[in-house]
This record gives structure tokens, sequence and C-alpha cells, in this order.
């Protein structure tokens, strides 16, 4: 009872949330996050009511379940942006960008940290540095999709960004690994070449191929059925089983081989929206069922927040600096490689912006280092969780604000208002006409 008390209240607030910052004209990601902090152990959970609020970071913990489900569906309807016919107008311009603002956010990270070691010393060693600049590259999917749909952008720069927050992702595993490796090599004093080079490239290929295979799998067994509610139902069940499967780790020959769910996922929606003919049609329907499960995973993300680190000056001031230098790595690297693939003049100047967003990938990769650095792991842990909270709550607006500057997002017209307005005026006149 206590589950389903605490996830309905939590859903309630969050919807609740979206009323009252309506006037604020905040998307409704931000207000997901907010009221997961109302309702998470800084707030209702406080109060140490069972079932109202979550009492812990271990309570909100227990429901990861639907955090790596509701990932897995944002992945899914991430890799449904790429179809071939999409992706011959943008994929070289998005593969350039990809990889180039990447790589150059964690340069402009590296760089501005390591400079900061130089005055803080082992408060901040090296190799805490060098970690921190590869979590930079990650990129929040899950924000950005979100408020592509919540205000049905459409445009050139809507066209290039899902495509390259997708590719961003892969990027950052990467540039993560082999960062990670010359950190851990630093800090024990060993390097090793099978975690820098082949887990990562084996997690990679071996994660597009079972999401290859089971997008497959999953265009055939959709020419069995004729009603679209059977095959919405076995599109979902496709996403729960692929999210499963890529749960799977085990070690060959000394080798930890493990999959990416977004990744994973992330093709199993290529596959399908390229194979499936009626793909597009499933993906809106699917997109009506997913709403609530969205609106938990925010506001689950919400309650996860660590407020807790506005103590530590040293956190704060490592923080900012490395919030500010991501966000100008993230800009430049995107205005540069914006302009050398050709791209327009209004991607090259908004396209930055809306890369800022940084939640679940970032802090898997943050888990990995704080289970294995010790005190500098926790000291990475803190770091990322300040920039979270931080791109979070600020982070979708900047992208709703880029992409309205855009011209991507267009204001509602007076026909469409009007429309509205008439339908509310009927249903009025309705009620009133049934009780006379």
């Amino acid at each position: 009872m206590e589950t389903l008390l605490s996830l309905s209240i939590a859903l309630f607030v969050g919807l609740m949330m979206t009323r009252v910052l309506k006037p604020l004209k905040l998307p409704s990601v931000t207000a997901y996050l907010i009221a997961g902090v109302a309702v998470g152990p800084y707030c209702l959970g406080a109060l140490g009511i069972h079932g109202i609020g979550f009492n812990s970071h271990e309570n909100v913990a227990e429901f990861g379940l639907i955090s790596e489900v509701a990932l897995g569906f944002i992945a899914f309807a991430i890799g449904n942006e790429f179809r071939l016919s999409q992706l011959r107008q943008t994929g070289r311009q998005a593969t350039i960008v990809g990889i180039v603002q990447a790589l150059v956010a964690t340069l402009f990270v590296d760089v501005a940290l390591i400079v900061l070691h130089l005055f803080l010393g082992d408060r901040l060693p090296i190799s805490t540095a060098i970690t921190l600049g590869a979590i930079a590259t990650a990129t929040a999917p899950a924000a950005t999709l979100m408020v592509v749909r919540q205000y049905k952008a459409k445009g050139k720069l809507t066209d290039i960004l899902l495509p390259v927050v997708a590719l961003d992702d892969a990027v950052g595993l990467i540039v993560f690994a082999v960062s990670f490796g010359v950190a851990m090599a630093l800090h024990n004093g060993s390097f090793d070449l099978i975690s820098i080079v082949v887990e990562p490239v084996l997690e990679i290929v071996l994660s597009l191929i079972l999401g290859a295979f089971m997008g497959w799998v999953l265009t055939q067994l959709e020419k069995m059925f004729n009603s679209n509610s059977n095959r919405l139902s076995l599109t979902i069940v496709f996403v729960f089983l692929t999210v499963a499967l890529s749960m799977i780790e085990f070690e060959v020959g000394g080798v930890h081989v493990h999959f990416s769910s977004l990744l994973v996922c992330m093709m199993l929606g290529t596959m399908f929206c390229n194979l499936c003919p009626l793909s597009h049609d499933l993906m809106e329907r699917a997109d009506k069922w997913t709403a609530p499960l969205f609106a938990l995973f925010f506001v689950l993300s919400g309650a996860e927040l660590e407020l807790s680190v506005f103590t530590e000056i040293s956190v704060i001031l490592i923080g900012i600096v490395y919030i500010l230098f991501r966000s100008l790595g993230k800009y430049c690297g995107a205005y540069i490689s914006a302009a050398a693939a050709g791209c327009d003049d209004t991607i090259k100047k908004y396209l930055g912006i809306t890369l800022l967003p940084q939640a679940g990938v970032a802090l898997g990769m943050c888990v990995t280092a704080s289970a294995k650095m010790g005190e500098d792991g926790d000291l990475i842990r803190n770091i990322v969780l300040f920039a979270v909270l931080v791109y979070e709550l600020f982070g979708p607006m900047m992208t709703r604000d880029a992409l309205q500057k855009a011209g991507d997002i267009q204001p509602k017209s007076e026909e469409v208002l009007n429309r509205r307005e008439n339908k509310l005026k009927e249903a009025h006149e309705k009620k009133h006409g049934h009780h006379r």
C-alpha cells in the first residue's frame, strides 16, 4: 500500500506543480523536478509519515526500475528520430556536431579543472579533474525529448538536435572509458588497456547489435497482428524486454561485458521506425501511454537531487567552474562544428544551448567513479550532483527558449485558441442545459 501511495502522491504533486508554475511559463520537466524536491527527503519526506513523500534517497532508489523503464522508452523514442529519409539530410551534420561538441566540452573542463588543481592542490587531484572532464560529454536525452514533445517543436534545429543527443551518449561512453582509465592509472599507478579500449568498444558494438536484433524481431512479429492495439502492446512489451536484456553482465576471459540500455533501446527504435511501415502511428499512440511514466520519472529524478552538496564550499567552487566551462565547451563546440558542417545560422547560434541538460548518463558515470576512487570518487559524485541540480532545473527552460528563438516552437495561433474557447463554451452550455 505504501508503495502505491508514495507513487500516486508523487505523480499527483508533479501534475499539480505544472498548474502552480504555469503562470511562470516553465517547461513541465522543470515543474516535475521541483515537485520531486517537494516530495523528497528534504521536504515532505522529512515529516516521516509512511507513504507521504520519500524519507531518504535509499527510499527513492527502491523505484529505480521505473527510471530504467522510462529511460528505455525515452531512448526508444529518440531512436525513432533516426529515419533514413531524415538522416540523408542531417546525418553528416549530426555526426560531425555530435562528436566535436562532446570532445570540446571535455577539453574545456579538463583544462579549467587542471588549472584549478594548481590552486587547490590535493583537494582536486588531476585524476578527478580528468574524470569530470569525461563526464562533461554527457547530455540528458530525457529532458530534451520532453521539451520537444511538450511544445511540439519542429524545424531544422529540432531535426539535428535529437540525433546529436543520441550520438552524444555513444561518444560520451568512449571518452569516459578512456579518460577514466587514465585517471585510474594516475590514481592507482597501474594502466589497464582492456578497461580503457576493449570494454567500451565492446559495450557500444554489442549494444548496437542487440538493439538491431530486437528491432528486427519486433518488426517481424508486428506482421502477425492486424489490430493496432495489439501492435502497440507488443511494442511496449519489447521495450520492457530490451531494457531487461540490456541489464545482463558477464565476463569472458577477464573482459567485463555489459550493455548500454540507452544505446540498445535507441537502436531498437531506429530499426523499428525504418522497417515497420506503421511505426509513426504506433509511436503517436505510445506517446500517450508513456506520458504519466515520463512524468513520474522526472518527479523521482527530482527527489534524488542531493541538496546537501550546498554545504561544502569546495564542492560549490569546483561545481561552478565545471558548469561554466562545460556550458562554454558545449556551446563553442556546437557552434564551430555546425559552421564546419555547413549548418544554418540558427543552428550554429542555438544548438549548443539545447545540449546543456545533464542527468542520467552523467550520474551513471559518476557512480562508476565513486565505486572505484574512494574519497576522490565521493568528490566527483558531489560535484556531478551539484551540476545536475543546476542543469536539470534551468536546462529545460534554456532549451525551450533556444527552440523558440530558432523558430521551431510556434506560438499557438488565434484559430487554435478560439477553437479551444468555443469547445469550453459548448461544454458549459451543454452542462447547464442538462441541469435545466
